[in-house]
């Protein structure tokens, strides 16, 4: 790839740079309030809100249904404004109501309110994402830039690990600002990065053609992006038979392609909301760890599937610049990563401190690690299907269709470990609940797999939209 960089130029990358940093704020965001859960459950004698498991849960899986709904809006909504417009109105919402979130106070209500639009707002990121990666990257580089701008949830979610037990610790005492206590500043200040973003955004963002005419991109970078014969083919067809550049709904959901997307991501999304919004409980109640202990194996875990997002996205194209065609590249290499999350059913067992000792958590720890990474593989080349089967001018709406599903699985996922955690603490053995959504986190993939590969068994490129 460095000498197609060479001779084409690489301005591509900048705009994937652009990506990463909002999925980075994106996520840095969302998951200040799965590093509050401590301190939300914590008695009220004790200086904390005195919420329940299922409060909490509550909280989190509304936001969740929020975010997803609004997806469908939103891809839709892209589509017809363009991404520039539509992935910056969607950060100035997430950003204005991350704040105010810090304004809630204990009832779980106002939280579910205020967490509920930050979610709404947040629904943009990723249809504008994908659709920007359609439109700026050839089909074999896809999966590598969604990898890439899909680690931002990685570098999101680590920035979280330490900033907001910081932010608990700091913001005490005499070093309060105005009163408001360390859960408040960890809303606010994190709320208020993406602000910074946009100046970067407006500057440097448009479309391959209209930095083409601006001469910011050069001729043969402009071609290698629109290098892909058959996608070109397609769009002329579609041209050529007089199809409107608006997409409906009801279109796409006469495709099984979509719901190819759409079963993929309802088994699968739920995953990561798990370990985001639950990783720091488990080590704790695991391991009797507390806030700031947990940072650093957190951290870890989302450092390592880092490297997951970008060498998954880098599998297909190992296999398309051996010959192979798209489809069956994209669908071979999310076979391979189905496999992996498989470890973490041995998170328990490793995790067990009578057998392993002071190194039970380190192994656990280490298995989830394995699930984390594969997580963000599928996820980059779950994406990027929507690209390889869609025009262009549909991936938004596609993407935000599947989101939804995704966010629904996410739901059902947190109100049943939220559900499960009480029961099982309740009844005195609080790791049940845990063995019981390893399992889960386990065979989902390939359960997803197995079902989008008989939706979809060979790939055609859809021109009748």
């Amino acid at each position: 790839m460095s000498n197609v960089t060479e001779k084409v130029g690489k301005y591509r990358w900048t705009i994937a740079s652009l990506l990463l940093f909002s999925t980075t704020i994106n996520y840095m965001d969302r998951n200040v309030i799965g590093f509050l859960k401590e301190f939300f459950c914590t008695p009220e004698a004790e200086g904390g809100f005195g919420w329940s498991n299922a409060d909490f849960s509550y909280v989190t899986s509304v936001f969740t249904a929020f975010y997803a709904g609004f997806t469908l809006f939103a891809g839709m909504i892209i589509d017809k404004i363009g991404t520039k417009l539509g992935l910056a109105f969607s950060l100035i919402a997430w950003s204005i109501f991350g704040v105010l979130n810090a304004f809630a106070g204990k009832t779980v209500a106002f939280h579910i309110a205020f967490r509920s639009l930050f979610g709404a707002g947040e629904a943009g990121n990723f249809p504008a994402s994908i659709k920007t990666v359609a439109e700026w990257f050839p089909k074999k580089e896809r999966a590598l830039a969604t990898g890439v701008f899909n680690s931002g949830a990685n570098i999101g979610a680590m920035i979280s690990a330490l900033f907001v037990p910081w932010c608990m610790v700091y913001f005490t005492g005499d070093n309060t600002i105005l009163g408001l206590q360390g859960w408040q500043m960890a809303f606010i200040l994190t709320g208020s990065v993406g602000f910074l973003w946009l100046i970067f955004w407006f500057a440097l963002y448009g479309n391959p053609k209209q930095l083409l005419d601006k001469g910011k991109l050069s001729k043969a970078e402009y071609d290698y992006i629109h290098s892909d014969k058959d996608e070109a083919a397609a769009e002329a067809a579609s041209l050529a038979a007089g199809h409107s550049v608006k997409v409906k709904w009801s279109q796409l959901l006469g495709y099984r392609q979509t719901w190819s997307f759409v079963v993929g991501k309802f088994l699968t999304d739920g995953i990561w909301w798990f370990l985001l919004f639950w990783l720091p409980d488990y080590l704790k109640k695991q391991f009797g760890m507390t806030t700031q202990e947990v940072m650093w194996p957190t951290f870890i875990v989302f450092g390592i599937a880092i490297i997951g997002s970008v060498f998954g996205g880098s599998i297909p194209m190992f296999f398309m610049n051996k010959g192979w065609e798209t489809y069956k590249a994209r669908m071979t290499a999310m076979l391979l990563i189905a496999c992996a999350p498989l470890t973490v059913l041995l998170a328990q067992y490793f995790g067990n401190v009578e057998h392993f000792g002071s190194n039970a958590s380190i192994l656990a720890v280490g298995v989830i690690c394995i699930a984390g990474a594969a997580h963000q593989a599928w996820s980059a080349n779950l994406f990027t299907t929507v690209s390889d089967m869609f025009p262009k001018k549909a991936v938004g709406s596609v993407t935000g269709i599947g989101a939804a599903a995704g966010g629904l699985g996410g739901v059902l996922v947190q109100l049943a470990a939220g559900g499960l955690t009480d029961h099982f603490e309740a009844l005195g053995d609080k790791q049940i609940a845990y063995n019981i959504m390893f399992g889960v986190c386990a065979f989902s993939y390939l359960i997803a797999w197995s079902l989008m590969k008989t939706l979809v068994p060979t790939h055609k490129p859809i021109t009748d939209l």
